[in-house]
């Protein structure tokens, strides 16, 4: 992102904070579309991450590392969202819904799995993407999620064993 856009997004210049929103958008609603499912959801929490971003940019004080800043937000407002949601009661007795067709174009196996963590129950999908996509460690994820490192990793696994069931019984 450029510097000079950046200083005049910290002046509330609403043409530079609209130009920052057209080059983000995409971005964040991609990560915010791993965490949550509906449509309405996602566009709530990508309104209070561009509203945070906007209103905190003034304490960011490298703009080079701007694009990773906005993600971290838009990741912890997601946690938020599924928090307020209650559905983070993580329990390994949780249900897989297999009710869901599985999708069965083959576009590309990046975007096939991120199709499949739709079949995910909430709090597996929020860890698979904490620690898999997004790069946190266990502990970090526990902390966040106010759970244990040993429910994370357990979640984890569970994730990963549904992710490989649905790979081979739908030959993606």
């Amino acid at each position: 992102m450029e510097h000079k856009l950046l200083i005049e997004c910290q002046r509330n210049d609403r043409n530079a904070q609209r130009k920052v929103y057209e080059k983000m958008a995409g971005k964040l609603y991609s990560v915010c579309k791993r965490y949550l499912k509906n449509d309405e959801d996602i566009e709530e929490v990508l309104a209070d991450t561009f509203y945070k971003i906007f209103t905190k940019l003034n304490q960011l004080q490298n703009h080079e590392i701007f694009e990773a800043w906005a993600k971290k937000i838009a990741v912890n407002e997601c946690l938020q969202k599924l928090r307020s949601m209650k559905a983070l009661e993580i329990s390994l007795d949780e249900e897989f819904v297999e009710s869901k067709e599985a999708p069965t174009d083959s576009i590309s196996f990046e975007k096939d799995i991120l199709k499949l963590l739709n079949f995910l129950p909430e709090g597996c999908r929020a860890i698979f993407n904490l620690f898999a996509i997004e790069g946190y460690p266990h502990k970090e994820i526990a902390t966040m999620l106010s759970i244990s490192e040993g429910t994370s990793k357990s979640q984890l696994n569970f994730a990963r064993k549904k992710l490989q069931e649905l790979l081979v019984n739908h030959n993606i």
